[in-house]
């Protein structure tokens, strides 16, 4: 996935109200029953399907990194489905989302602004169409750059313009060398 991709996914785990299966056995089986098959399960993980049969039943007990990183993912993906909808429902609609972030960031603007492209740690809250355009775009499976560009257009209008109030006459606001992002609903 990307990094904000992967963020955002980490925000709406956040509400899952019971945790996934830790075990390999438990995840396969999991797995197996979600997408009805060992044939299905064996495709979607890049392994044999008598692999994941001997993983069923317990026969082995430890997978190899890739593949526990592969399992925990795709496990994770679809644990309880609903309350994911729900949690990314509320922040589309009333709740908003929460970004903190230590990125380059920087924005196109007239000449002799004091403001030009460096490192800043923000935490933000962006109202609930924002997240929506996140999470709409995300869905859609966004590459991480566009992901990017929508959630430097937030911060824009939310922390530049503080909410239009400050409307200069900003053109670009751009977000780069990232090296802390985290969301939270």
């Amino acid at each position: 996935m990307s990094l904000i991709g992967d963020g955002l996914e980490k925000a709406v785990q956040k509400a899952f109200t019971r945790p996934a299966p830790k075990s390999a056995g438990a995840q396969m089986r999991y797995l197996v029953k979600q997408l009805k098959g060992t044939k299905a399960v064996a495709q979607t993980l890049r392994i044999s399907q008598r692999t994941v049969e001997r993983y069923v039943k317990d026969q082995i007990k430890k997978p190899r990194p890739d593949l526990a990183a592969r399992l925990e993912r795709e496990v994770k993906k679809r644990w309880q489905p609903q309350i994911r909808a729900k949690a990314k429902a509320k922040a589309a609609s009333t709740g908003g989302i929460v970004i903190d972030t230590r990125a380059r960031l920087g924005y196109t603007a007239p000449i002799g602004s004091t403001d030009q492209d460096r490192i800043r740690h923000l935490t933000v809250a962006l109202p609930p169409q924002h997240a929506a355009r996140l999470f709409d775009a995300q869905e859609a499976g966004a590459p991480d750059h566009q992901l990017q560009e929508i959630a430097a257009q937030a911060l824009k209008e939310v922390y530049f313009q503080d909410g239009g109030r400050r409307a200069g006459s900003l053109e670009e606001v751009r977000l780069t060398d990232i090296e802390h992002l985290e969301f939270d609903l």
